[in-house]
């Protein structure tokens, strides 16, 4: 259970680019607690400094403000490097549908320009975060890989064609990728701001600060909320996966199902606040349900994630109510 007993040799180095960001950085605090060296690449676009910085005095840590969009930032970035983590991405489907364009340059040749980078330089793994959103309009739940319906928005497809970039590099040119297929991660240092901030860190604010939050849709809408710690684990042991499972991509999640409506009334519950929501249209390119079968991560990659969603947003409500 968990990732606290992974090992790797003791000089290992990991590149985690997006690593300011919330779930880069998340990966570089693990990782520099297991006591292995972290190299972090962004350009803090939508990563913060402020989420680094707390890294700053230890001798493993290396922070390289860059663009993933510059092959030769990520052909420096990558050198004697044993692990690759690529988080580095824009998210938000509602963002991809107004800015096409930027989501090809960033997400799709972003990546690929890492993974040419990472083939160069002789990495040992590749791991990138891909998206529930490849799955589209396919309706059957639960969520299983190779069960993909029609897309839905840019930023779906940004992630379906990362996946097969990364078919195609452990095919012809030997580099072990795996695709992570987050489902609606939350956890500490997720952003509440903005337009585009993730429904429950939103929420919290919102209902803090005795706003009234808008409900997109009609609250009736289902979500495999994952907690930042089984997204963690997954990275780490894709680490460790067999050459032979290399090209695939994987669900990660917790197995569960939550109803927004019944989470944003649990937030109220916990935070002690009385406040009716406001419902708002459905959002473009969104899917309404999603539910992911895990067990393919389970086999294959070792992941047994043990964070439920309970558990997990009692710690991250703490975690708000203390530094938002």
């Amino acid at each position: 259970m968990g990732y606290e007993n992974v090992k790797f040799l003791e000089e290992s180095t990991f590149l985690v680019t997006g690593g300011a960001g919330f779930i880069g950085s998340n990966l570089c605090e693990s990782i520099l607690k297991l006591g292995y060296k972290v190299r972090c690449l962004d350009d803090l676009s939508t990563g913060k400094q402020e989420n680094v910085d707390l890294f700053l005095d230890n001798p493993n840590y290396t922070f390289i403000k860059g663009d993933i969009k510059d092959l030769n930032t990520c052909m420096k970035a990558c050198e004697g490097v044993d692990y690759v983590l690529n988080q580095a991405a824009w998210g938000s489907v509602p963002r991809s549908i107004e800015m096409p364009l930027y989501y090809c340059d960033n997400n799709i040749k972003g990546t690929l320009n890492m993974m040419e980078a990472a083939r160069k330089n002789g990495v040992k793994k590749f791991v990138y975060a891909s998206s529930s959103s490849v799955y589209g309009d396919e309706p059957n739940l639960p969520k299983q890989e190779g069960r993909e319906g029609k897309l839905l928005s840019p930023y779906a497809v940004s992630k379906r064609a990362n996946e097969e970039w990364a078919k195609q590099y452990t095919k012809h040119y030997g580099l072990d990728t795996y695709g992570l297929r987050y489902f609606n991660v939350f956890g500490r240092r997720q952003d509440p701001n903005g337009v585009y901030a993730a429904v429950i860190p939103k929420f919290v604010k919102q209902l803090l600060d005795g706003e009234q939050p808008t409900i997109n849709g009609d609250g009736k809408q289902s979500r495999d909320f994952t907690y930042i710690e089984n997204v963690i684990e997954a990275n780490l042991k894709a680490c460790l996966a067999p050459s032979s499972v290399a090209g695939e991509a994987f669900n990660i999640a917790y197995g569960g199902r939550e109803y927004l409506v019944d989470i944003y009334y649990g937030l109220t519950k916990a935070l002690g606040v009385e406040i009716e929501p406001k419902y708002g249209p459905d959002r473009a390119g969104d899917i309404k349900h999603s539910n992911a079968d895990i067990s393919k991560a389970k086999e294959l990659l070792g992941y047994d994630p043990d964070w439920s969603f309970e558990r997990g947003i009692k710690v991250a409500i703490e975690w708000y109510r203390e530094n938002l």
